[in-house]
């Protein structure tokens, strides 16, 4: 049987190959680099392994303030006395009259109903900055309303005349704050600001010019008109009311509760609206389009009101087609009779979410266009689990405190480097630092791009896997001497392919990469059976045959043709590594100077001739393809009976120039018949020791036996042997380096051509180089041959794999040329190939 070494041997040859040793420094790098690119994009990675789940994202709940607006709210409009009124901006100048008693109600309730207030240190730091320039401390609504306000009257000064004494904060369930205030003469009133359906609720009346009014049905009609109006402009409206506490009981010593509240909160007088416009980042409405181009939906989820949130989608591109209430109006019939497949588009009010059932979710969520309005950040929760009870991979923003459990749920949490608390950045995955939508967008990108890397480094890692495998397989299967060593794959594992496949992390983005549908999570793993299908049965079938080639090529070429390879070292005496088991191999050749043999031997298969021979104690040098010279002695008496046996066996001369000395008779000279013909002959195979040739065989040109022209047979040491299946070894070695540089362009793209793609990595063509850089030590450096089990081959064998090469590489271009076709045109033909083999 195989002796235990060389099965050990293979053994470790075959895991070896199958083992991707690069692929961790691989994923790393990718990882490193995919921060580092969305850093500079202003999205901070808190979890290296987050960026790669943001390429399967299917679904983003955005938030729609800050996100996808500027988060500069501007008042355009404001409503009092049942009158729209424009404020004075870059397109449009001021109608509203200050002397209006309403007005003034309105602007003393803007005043004192707020937290915002302009940072001191930078009005210190910066005096001459204007009022829009200046930073506010306070949200985004209130520092537009002070920024409005500041701009009439001194806002500090009405706030010192009327210091607050109570009050209520805004909170996301109430959507509504309170302060209650002091005048100069001990009067108290109190003030609300809120969402405007949550404070008409609370109010009976409304100011008007002509005094304080009963708020019937009509007036509530007329308002709501009005408010309606604003809110399909895109505007964020908010309500004002007040109401006068007399005194008693709300004297000087009267203490305001704010949790359990002891002062009213109903039977208010509703003063008016305030507008404020956030328009749309420039760069969101076409981040949208790129979203929905690959194939994700992008959700607003915001707490603004349903009308103002729709108007904004619709700037936004995040709703494009009519809601049922849209049709219905349209063809003039009730929203019930709408053909439910017809929607697109649909906008949710956080009051109808509270009813939800699973079945109203299925409905909603089955629909492209999604708006959730008058939202809290429960209600968000809710809206990713079941996103996510759906499949969707998601991904969602958040500011606030409350925002947290969204962010942890989500599959991707997403808080706002500005605007957001410091609760939602230490509960998200990703942080914009510029609460910017489309940075969300880039890191979309930059997640796809990773994922596409990583499977581009690992097809190019296992594409050789096959190459490598095969000669193991081919080794125990057919017995021919081992293609290549465990050294050499290690080589080409921790060494060749380690800078090209790490190299592969700094690929660009394909141009397609955000045209493509989000990979399927479930399906679409680093690997799968078409990466094996590709990589195995496709390339690494090409490699393998590159590598064989060169081998058999080789050996031909020192003089074992392919056919005698089969068995060779089925007794695994080629080149032993141990010394008993070392044989001399014989060959023997039609005609000296040609390639080809019809038989080849080892002592032990002619052992039948005699018991006594012995592998003859001989040094070996060698050149690259001609005959091998050797030196030594050749008086070993075994090893001349050997010459002798094998001569008489075979009845051809040796291939090396020889003399023979009979009993009582002279030495003869290349006489095979007195040679070879008796047994009490010395034979002295002289030309092995300086390389003399046969003079009887080379000049080949007869036919005749013991005549030249009729063959010879030659003998090669242990020495010769290892020496050309070094050779051969790195001839596979090479072969597979080659291939390996027309196989990373290959898989630099999966869906373009590598035309298309370009040749900017410049890490790549490093990796080639240090890849070149280490074959060649490897091959020609005489230190390392002792250490690697390598030797020098000629030149030539490097060109040996090019057409293999060139195959590889113009069959992959064709294969992308039909996926290409089925994708874009849907091509039949390019669709089965997709199928099949898009990796």
């Amino acid at each position: 049987g195989t002796p235990i070494l060389s099965n050990i041997v293979s053994c470790i040859g075959i895991i070896v190959a199958n083992i991707p040793e690069g692929l961790l420094a691989t994923v790393t790098v990718s990882l490193t680099l995919a921060a580092k690119r969305l850093a500079r994009k202003k999205v901070l990675v808190k979890k290296l392994e987050c960026v790669e789940t943001l390429g399967s994202t299917t679904t983003i709940c955005s938030d729609k303030t800050g996100t996808l607006t500027q988060n500069r709210m501007t008042v355009v409009h404001l409503m009092y006395d049942n009158q729209i009124y424009t404020t004075k901006t870059a397109t449009q100048e001021a109608s509203f009259d200050l002397e209006s008693p309403v007005m003034k109600q309105l602007f003393f309730a803007a005043c004192n109903c707020s937290k915002a207030v302009f940072d001191a240190k930078d009005m210190e730091d910066f005096p001459e900055k204007s009022i829009d320039e200046r930073k506010i401390n306070g949200d985004a609504s209130e520092s537009g309303i002070l920024r409005f306000t500041s701009k009439i009257d001194d806002v500090d000064a009405i706030r010192k005349c009327n210091p607050q004494v109570g009050g209520i904060p805004f909170n996301s369930t109430n959507k509504f704050m309170v302060t209650i205030h002091r005048d100069g003469a001990g009067e108290k009133r109190l003030l609300m600001k809120g969402a405007p359906e949550r404070i008409l609720e609370r109010c009976s009346k409304y100011a008007s010019s002509t005094g304080v009014r009963t708020l019937d049905e009509r007036a509530l009609a007329e308002i709501n008109a009005n408010l309606l109006s604003l809110m399909e402009g895109g505007e964020r409206v908010l309500g004002f009311a007040h109401i006068s506490l007399p005194n008693p009981p709300f004297d000087s010593t009267y203490v305001f509760d704010s949790e359990n509240p002891n002062f009213p909160l109903d039977d208010l007088t509703f003063i008016g609206l305030m507008g404020l416009l956030d328009p749309p980042k420039e760069s969101v409405p076409e981040s949208v389009r790129i979203c929905q181009s690959a194939g994700i939906q992008v959700i607003m989820v915001t707490g603004d009101h349903p009308a103002t949130a729709k108007s904004i989608a619709k700037q936004v591109h995040i709703i494009d087609d009519p809601t049922v209430e849209e049709i219905a109006a349209q063809r003039n019939i009730h929203v019930d009779a709408v053909d439910c497949s017809e929607v697109k588009a649909i906008v949710v009010a956080g009051s109808e979410i509270k009813e939800f059932e699973e079945a109203d979710w299925d409905r909603v969520l089955r629909h492209e266009q999604i708006v959730f309005a008058r939202t809290s950040p429960q209600q968000k929760l809710i809206i990713v689990e079941n996103c996510q009870r759906l499949g969707k991979i998601v991904a969602v923003t958040g500011d606030g405190v409350n925002d947290s459990p969204a962010l942890k749920k989500a599959n991707i949490g997403v808080a706002m480097g500005i605007s957001g608390s410091d609760v939602s950045k230490e509960a998200a995955d990703l942080v914009l630092l510029d609460d910017n939508f489309a940075s969300i967008v880039h890191a979309v990108e930059v997640g796809r791009v990773i994922f596409d890397n990583l499977k581009k480094s690992i097809a190019y890692t296992l594409s050789k896997n096959i190459a490598e495998l095969t000669p193991y397989l081919a080794y125990i299967i057919t017995s021919i001497p081992l293609p290549i060593s465990t050294v050499l794959i290690l080589t080409i594992d921790l060494g060749t392919d380690i800078v090209p496949s790490i190299a592969l992390a700094h690929e660009k983005a394909e141009s397609d990469i955000m045209k493509r549908k989000p990979r399927d999570t479930k399906r679409d793993h680093l690997v799968n059976e078409r990466t094996i299908s590709f990589t195995y049965f496709q390339i690494g079938i090409i490699q393998s045959m590159a590598g064989f080639f060169t081998y058999f090529t080789i050996f031909n070429d020192y003089g074992v043709a392919p056919s005698l390879m089969s068995q060779l070292d089925g007794q695994s005496h080629y080149a032993s590594t141990t010394v008993e088991s070392r044989r001399w191999l014989v060959t023997s050749r039609d005609a000296f100077g040609k390639s080809s043999f019809h038989r080849s031997w080892f002592d032990d298969q002619i052992g039948d001739f005699t018991s006594d021979i012995q592998r003859a104690n001989l040094s070996v040098q060698f050149d690259q393809i001609s005959q091998l010279p050797v030196s030594g002695e050749t008086g070993n008496a075994a090893f001349r009976d050997m010459v002798y046996v094998i001569g008489n066996r075979l009845q051809i001369p040796p291939c090396d120039a020889y003399s023979c000395r009979g009993l009582g008779q002279e030495t003869r000279y290349n006489d095979f018949q007195g040679c070879f013909g008796t047994r009490n002959t010395t034979i002295n195979l002289f030309g092995i020791n300086d390389g003399s040739i046969n003079p009887g065989v080379e000049a080949a040109d007869k036919n005749t036996r013991g005549q030249p022209g009729f063959g010879c047979f030659e003998l090669w040491s242990y020495d010769q042997q290892w020496e050309v299946q070094k050779r051969a070894q790195v001839g596979f070695f090479v072969s597979i380096v080659v291939t390996q540089y027309f196989n990373v362009n290959v898989v630099k793209t999966r869906v373009l051509s590598i035309f298309q793609q370009g040749f900017s990595n410049i890490w790549l063509l490093f990796g080639i180089v240090v890849e070149t850089f280490i074959a060649v030590g490897l091959t020609y450096i005489p230190p390392l041959h002792s250490a690697f089990g390598t030797a020098s081959i000629s030149g030539l064998y490097w060109l040996a794999p090019v057409p293999f090469a060139v195959y590889l590489f113009v069959y992959d271009e064709i294969r992308k040329f039909w996926l290409r076709k089925g994708i874009y045109n849907n091509n039949k033909f390019g669709l089965w190939v997709h199928r099949f083999s898009y990796w």
